[in-house]
């Protein structure tokens, strides 16, 4: 069951759930707002919880708006890519072999086929970002395995529009961002943690936000 309402003039989407608790998200990259709610409760009482966070969501927003945002990529020479948070200029190297992507010195070399397209580029660049974050992923899951006293099953990786991650409760799965490849190490290690603690505590209640704490 969903339906909208407005808070001074902002559009919050409301969806009612089979949950305990009200979250409140605004979402990248436009700062759409979202309210999940318990199926019990009614539309005065939500629209008063929107009030008491107004200022948080303008505040939300306001990040959003101010983030730097990276140019549509067309994968050219001496563009700028990133690699952990480091940035990167990219360097095609045509030649009659399969695809392969290196680091060298300030270069990010990426060698393939004279006839591949602007799409088989960004595929093997994918590839390539998706690898990088599998190696990386492991040691952050068995090192916070040990601390938090849980197991992960499994983990996935895959470009996602909106979310840098999420988990599967009852499946005890995490999902990452293909994107957080391009981010310092630091920003992988928060949100493998965020998504665990999903394992322990599904909700971002005051539970939730105590053991992030």
């Amino acid at each position: 069951m969903s339906t909208q309402i407005d808070l001074g003039g902002i559009p919050v989407d409301v969806i009612k759930k089979d949950i305990k608790n009200i979250h409140l998200s605004v979402h990248p990259p436009t700062g759409r707002v979202r309210i999940a709610a318990p199926l019990r409760m009614n539309l005065d009482t939500i629209r008063v919880f929107a009030i008491s966070k107004l200022a948080w969501v303008k505040q939300q927003q306001k990040k959003l708006r101010e983030q730097e945002r990276e140019a549509p990529r067309e994968y050219l020479d001496r563009e700028s890519h990133y690699l952990w948070g480091r940035r990167y200029l990219l360097k095609v190297v045509e030649r009659d072999a399969p695809s392969i992507v290196e680091i060298k010195h300030n270069r990010l070399i990426l060698s393939l086929r004279p006839d591949s397209d602007e799409a088989k580029r960004q595929s093997s660049l994918d590839d390539w970002y998706r690898t990088q974050l599998k190696e990386e992923i492991p040691p952050l899951i068995a090192k916070w395995q040990r601390l938090m006293k849980l197991s992960v099953a499994s983990f996935s990786v895959r470009r996602m529009r909106t979310k840098w991650g999420s988990c599967n409760y009852h499946a005890r799965t995490i999902l990452l961002n293909l994107e957080l490849a391009k981010k310092p190490r630091e920003c992988l290690e928060y949100l493998v943690v965020h998504e665990m603690a999903h394992l322990l505590e599904p909700t971002h209640n005051h539970r939730f936000v105590a053991m992030m704490d």
